[in-house]
């Protein structure tokens, strides 16, 4: 087991890594839309919106899947997290334009509320 981390991601803010490779496959934490930090210690900042937190989670799942030598084309299965089943299409359309013909597992889950107030979570599975 391997534990990853890379600076083109979000730091994790609680005891966990950004991601693990163990046994071919890579298991991301869940990202939220977070901006890139301007200098290393800065504390990140929500882009403005679903779609704009949409596109920054999965940049960092592409940062954090590179890092581990995978990529969006290896996913398996997502997990999105959404606090108002409105945002849905939003996200899906932005998640659309991520993936493109990649079609894999996936869940979208409506919950009360995320962390900092954000919009969207997303979580995968990759081969490794």
């Amino acid at each position: 087991m391997e534990m990853i981390h890379t600076p083109k991601a979000t730091p994790p803010a609680g005891h966990y890594s950004q991601a693990v490779r163990a046994n071919g496959f890579v298991f991301v934490s869940g990202q939220l839309g977070f901006l890139p930090p301007a200098e290393p210690g800065a504390r990140p900042v929500l882009a403005s919106g679903a779609s704009a937190q949409t596109r920054e989670a999965l940049r960092s799942v592409r940062a954090i899947l590179e890092a581990a030598g995978s990529s969006l084309a290896a996913v398996v299965s997502v997990t999105v997290y959404i606090p108002d089943v409105g945002l849905w299409d939003e996200v899906n359309r932005v998640y659309e334009e991520g993936f493109g013909d990649h079609r894999p597992a996936r869940a979208i889950v409506p919950t009360r509320e995320l962390h900092y107030g954000a919009l969207v979570e997303i979580s995968v599975i990759a081969a490794a």
